[in-house]
């Protein structure tokens, strides 16, 4: 009884101080709406980023232990902030560059998703960079890297420590290895099948 007493004193506290802080697009979702974990992010962002300085330049709650370059040009569902609590994950989009992450995805700890590599004949100048798409419903595992110009199609599970340097659209799939390659194929969903299943995991 006191703890949950507590608690709402608590989120009286720094829901409204929050909302001043960050963009309000990014307090809402399941994270926010369903429980208290994406308060707990917020709050502990509005310290560690807005007050200390970690990572300040992203606009929405994320780990101090994470490294975003441009978040302007990293895309993803505010369903899936969960990705950006984690630690040592490397999202490198160089100036132009775009990272796109569908939704449902889910990304490990240590994974570095790289848009530009540095030029092998000077590595102080940048390649142009190519976008990185992964799909919906992915899973990207731990100490994996995804390298300029993939796409991974929905469903893709890349293995830990795996190196992705090829596409892979067709998705519902695993890839494992360095350099990563397709381990195991699992069917396509019928036409509208992916809808149905939604529909029924929320009782439609």
């Amino acid at each position: 009884m006191i703890y949950r007493t507590f608690k709402i004193l608590a989120l009286l506290i720094v829901k409204p101080i929050c909302r001043l802080a960050w963009n309000k697009k990014y307090l809402r979702g399941r994270h926010f709406e369903q429980s208290t974990r994406g308060w707990r992010w917020a709050w502990r962002g509005f310290w560690l980023q807005k007050v200390l300085g970690f990572n300040r330049h992203v606009p929405w709650p994320c780990s101090p232990f994470i490294h975003v370059f441009h978040p302007e040009g990293i895309e993803f569902d505010v369903d899936d902030l969960n990705n950006f609590q984690t630690f040592g994950c490397y999202y490198a989009n160089a100036p132009g560059g775009r990272i796109a992450i569908g939704k449902g995805s889910y990304i490990a700890p240590n994974v570095g998703i790289i848009s530009a590599n540095h030029d092998p004949r000077d590595p102080s100048q940048m390649l142009e960079p190519k976008a990185v798409v992964i799909g919906k419903s992915c899973w990207i595992g731990m100490n994996a890297v995804i390298l300029p110009g993939v796409t991974l199609g929905s469903h893709s599970v890349v293995g830990a420590g795996s190196v992705v340097s090829t596409s892979f659209r067709r998705g519902y799939g695993v890839l494992v290895g360095v350099p990563a390659r397709v381990s195991l194929t699992y069917p396509l969903p019928e036409p509208g099948g992916e809808q149905r299943d939604a529909e029924e995991a929320r009782g439609e």
